[in-house]
């Protein structure tokens, strides 16, 4: 096996750090404070708001940064500071929200850390996402009468994303989306993600790496879906999940076991010196 000299760790959330019952289990999480003890700079890097990272993650002693947004915004915790902001201009607020009206789809706007859509497309997302993610959707979303207007009002939008009824028009979004230059990718089966042309998980990590003096080679991250292909690829060491979607495995340089088998602490306990030492100490290794 290459040596590596991992400094930052990159991590996704679903189907990655969290098993298919949206919990971190307790190998994992062993895993991730072996890291921090270690001085790797660990970090969510995500598709939610910052409203939307889980505490528990979040609250793990040494976790100082959040990738959110799928790269339009970096977090520094303390004092919740943005360290890197890749945003959606007005005017490309106001083109995505064009492109998007008239389809069978709900639509959140991601800004200053929080998802804002309106009622009736809240009551309408309710229904089409998996019920072990409803109480994220709740805790995440804020109001608003009219998302036009506050798109128009707001200067800094971060992402879209959309939920689809129907599978023609999620595909005719994306198509016009993407040609027109934006980033379009997706977490789950029926949604999208809409960023700025060039912004990326990816393009985000880097960009938070050089502020911090860590090289490129110096970076792993861990992913399953297409909107961690950017990241992976981006990344020195790129770790696809088991279960990872077959565009992460395309753009990793590994892979690991799935996330029902506790892969992410099997990566940081194989490219990381001492972490399987200290999970073996603490009884939560591997046979």
């Amino acid at each position: 096996m290459a040596e590596y000299d991992i400094r930052m760790v990159a991590l996704d959330l679903d189907g990655t750090v969290f098993n298919d019952q949206k919990q971190i289990t307790p190998r994992t999480l062993a895993a991730l404070r072996a890291a921090l003890a270690r001085g790797v700079t660990v970090l969510p890097a995500t598709g939610r708001p910052l409203a939307g990272a889980p505490r528990e993650f979040l609250a793990i002693p040494g976790v100082d940064w959040a990738l959110t947004s799928n790269g339009g915004c970096v977090w520094r915790l303390a004092g919740r500071q943005p360290a890197v902001r890749l945003l959606l201009s007005p005017a490309q607020a106001r083109q995505v929200l064009e492109v998007l009206t008239g389809l069978d789809c709900t639509i959140d706007l991601y800004a200053d850390g929080w998802a804002y859509t309106t009622a009736a497309h809240l009551a309408r997302l309710e229904t089409l996402v998996e019920p072990e993610l409803l109480p994220y959707i709740r805790a995440s979303r804020r109001t608003v009468p009219d998302l036009a207007a506050f798109a128009a009002a707001e200067p800094g939008i971060e992402k879209f994303s959309c939920q689809f009824g129907a599978a023609g028009h999620r595909q005719a979004a994306r198509d016009r989306l993407t040609a027109l230059g934006y980033e379009v990718t997706c977490s789950l089966g029926t949604n999208l993600e809409i960023n700025a042309p060039g912004v990326t998980k990816g393009a985000a990590l880097l960009t938070l790496a050089e502020q911090l003096g860590i090289r490129r080679d110096q970076v792993m991250a861990c992913g399953d879906s297409d909107n961690d292909a950017a990241m992976l690829r981006a990344a020195g060491l790129g770790v696809a999940m088991g279960n990872a979607e077959p565009a992460a495995r395309a753009a990793a340089d590994a892979v690991t076991a799935t996330n029902q088998e506790d892969g992410v602490a099997l990566a940081l306990a194989r490219y990381i010196p001492g972490v399987a030492e200290q999970l073996r100490q603490e009884g939560c290794g591997w046979d």
